[in-house]
C-alpha cells in the first residue's frame, strides 16, 4: 500500500516537474538535444511497448526488482546510447528491439517470477539494442549529454508509467488484476511479433 502511494506520487512528480526541466536548458542545442531525446523513446510502439513491459514485469516482481530492473535497464541503455552515439556497430539493433516487445510481453503474460540477477540481465541484454538506436538516430546538431538526458527521462517516465499501471489495476483488483496485466503483456507480445514480421 505505502510503496504503490510512493510510486503515484514520484509519477505526478516527474509529470508535474518534468516540462521546468525541459525549458532549463537555455542553449538551443542543449534544448534541441533534450527535447530530440526525450520525444525518441516515444516516437514509436516498439520503444513504448518494451519499455512498459519492463515496468510491468518489475511490479510482477516486486519488492528490490521494483527499481533494480528498471535501473539496469536505463544504465544498460545509457552504455548504448555511447555506442551507438559515437558510430559502434551492434549487429541486429532492430530485430533486437522488436525481439523485446515479444520477450518482454511474454514474460508479462506468463508471470514469469525470475531470480531478480536474471531479469536484471535479461531487460538489459535488450536495453542493449534500444540504446543503441537512440544514440544512433540522435541529430548532429544536438547537444549529446542533455539528448542522452532526454531519452533516459522517458525511459524512467515509461518505466514508472508500466509500474504504476500494474499497481493500479493489481489495487483495482486483486482476483483479476493479474488477469488483464497478463492480457496486456500478451497483446504486446503479439504485436511484438508483427514487428518483428514487419506487418506493423
Amino acid at each position: 500500500m505505502k510503496l504503490g502511494i510512493t510510486v503515484m506520487r514520484g509519477l505526478a512528480a516527474t509529470l508535474i516537474f518534468l516540462p521546468s526541466a525541459a525549458l532549463a536548458h537555455t542553449g538551443v542545442g542543449d534544448t534541441s538535444g533534450f527535447l530530440h531525446g526525450f520525444s525518441h523513446p516515444l516516437s514509436g510502439p516498439d520503444h513504448i511497448l518494451a519499455m512498459t513491459m519492463v515496468g510491468l514485469f518489475a511490479w510482477q516482481l516486486g519488492r528490490r526488482a521494483l527499481w533494480l530492473v528498471p535501473a539496469s535497464f536505463v544504465a544498460v541503455m545509457a552504455l548504448g546510447g555511447l555506442l551507438g552515439g559515437t558510430g559502434v556497430e551492434v549487429p541486429y539493433v532492430e530485430t533486437g528491439i522488436a525481439l523485446s516487445v515479444v520477450v518482454l510481453g511474454a514474460v508479462v503474460a506468463l508471470g514469469v517470477k525470475a531470480p531478480v540477477a536474471a531479469a536484471m540481465g535479461l531487460v538489459g541484454l535488450f536495453a542493449m539494442f534500444h540504446g543503441h538506436a537512440h544514440g544512433a538516430e540522435m541529430p548532429e546538431d544536438a547537444a549529446g549529454v542533455a539528448y542522452a538526458a532526454g531519452f533516459m527521462i522517458a525511459t524512467v517516465l515509461l518505466h514508472v508509467i508500466g509500474i504504476g499501471i500494474g499497481l493500479l489495476i493489481g489495487k483495482g483488483s486483486e482476483r483479476y488484476g493479474q488477469v488483464v496485466v497478463r492480457s496486456a503483456g500478451g497483446l504486446a507480445a503479439v504485436t511484438g511479433v508483427g514487428l518483428l514480421a514487419g506487418v506493423l
